[in-house]
């Protein structure tokens, strides 16, 4: 563990960009006084805020960049735009040349993918990078890749998928061996599209390579928290996400309204305030935050865009954690591990391909 993490921020990525950007790094600061901040975008608004959370004006250093990347606009026109420029590739910059540990921005997530994977370049043996989502369940957090970073995935990518994630668990989790699960139709082995029971094939071979290898898990599964990674490819994965953020909308709004529809269940729900305000702090996005960009050669978070100080917080709190456990090194070491492993050909970084 090094004695300082340093965090290079996008200031000017998402909506509330950069006062919830600043704020949240505030928050995160009165918890890790070891952090450090690079600020880039523009001098002239991120200024006044370190004025106003003036505990962290000393830790930080601002870098104006006078491009900001839009969240509507194309990955190749971002990174003709914004390459060397915006605050965006600054912030990732800084990673490559080693002034930071960990690159964090809330700004568009395609941009954002093309300009990581064009600066800091795919991991040898990587075909191409994924997104992971922390993800709460019954028993406990989990890891679920790939939320989005690539649509469709052949058996070697979702191989590639199951070792970037298991070194996240190793990360988070501290455990040696995390257990991974492939997502599927069914779990009997004949279910499945082809790609996805060959890759079962080759991780179960390799169980024991710095993973533990369970077979295939259903839907529910994600929820019960039945194995610590779930791989899957990026358009299913990032149906799951979209369809479990509505669910629990939902049931929040059904327990609301419930909450209120007597007099009874008013009184009740006082006598259940802290239980509900435990519920409440449970289902709420914010404080999983944070997106891990898996397979680069650097650290990246993407941080959910619409989100307020909170959610930069946790974003921000992903990303020194991931940074003072080495992701790099673990996944460097799982990969050394695993058998018969294929480097194959990387992909173009400035594809077209835009994740949901």
């Amino acid at each position: 563990m090094t004695d300082t993490i340093t965090l290079s921020v996008d200031a000017m990525g998402g909506d509330n960009a950069p006062r919830a950007v600043i704020h949240g790094a505030c928050l995160l600061f009165k918890e890790h006084s070891n952090a450090r901040f690079i600020f880039h975008g523009r001098q002239e608004l991120i200024a006044p805020l370190l004025e106003e959370f003036a505990v962290l004006k000393p830790v930080s250093t601002v870098r104006h960049c006078e491009t900001v990347i839009a969240m509507d606009e194309k990955p190749s026109q971002a990174l003709r735009k914004g390459r060397g420029t915006s605050s965006m590739w600054m912030a990732i910059q800084a990673v490559k040349d080693g002034d930071a540990d960990v690159a964090v921005s809330g700004g568009n997530t395609g941009a954002l993918m093309a300009m990581a994977t064009f600066c800091l370049r795919l991991m040898d043996g990587i075909a191409r990078p994924g997104i992971a989502a922390i993800w709460p369940t019954l028993r406990s957090d989990i890891v679920v890749l790939d939320m989005g970073a690539t649509i469709g995935a052949d058996a070697q990518q979702l191989v590639d998928y199951a070792i970037l994630g298991s070194a996240l668990a190793r990360c988070l989790f501290d455990a040696e061996s995390p257990t991974v699960g492939l997502l599927n139709v069914g779990t009997e082995e004949v279910k499945g599209l082809e790609s996805i029971k060959e890759a079962g094939r080759i991780l179960s071979d390799a169980s024991g390579s710095g993973f533990t290898y369970h077979g295939f898990v259903e839907g529910d599964d994600i929820g019960k928290g039945t194995v610590d990674v779930v791989v899957t490819e990026g358009f299913v994965g990032n149906v799951a996400l979209k369809t479990a953020e509505g669910t629990a909308r939902q049931v929040g709004s059904y327990l609301r309204t419930a909450l209120k529809s007597n007099l009874m269940s008013r009184i009740g729900a006082l006598f259940a305030t802290s239980a509900l305000n435990a519920l409440r702090h449970r289902m709420d996005p914010r404080t999983v935050n944070g997106g891990v960009f898996m397979g680069l050669n650097g650290i990246v978070i993407k941080s959910h865009g619409g989100t307020d100080e909170i959610g930069y917080k946790s974003a921000l709190n992903l990303a020194y954690e991931m940074a003072r456990a080495n992701l790099i090194e673990k996944i460097g070491d799982t990969m050394k591990r695993f058998p018969i492993k294929a480097a194959p050909a990387a992909t173009d970084p400035a594809s077209e391909a835009k994740p949901a």
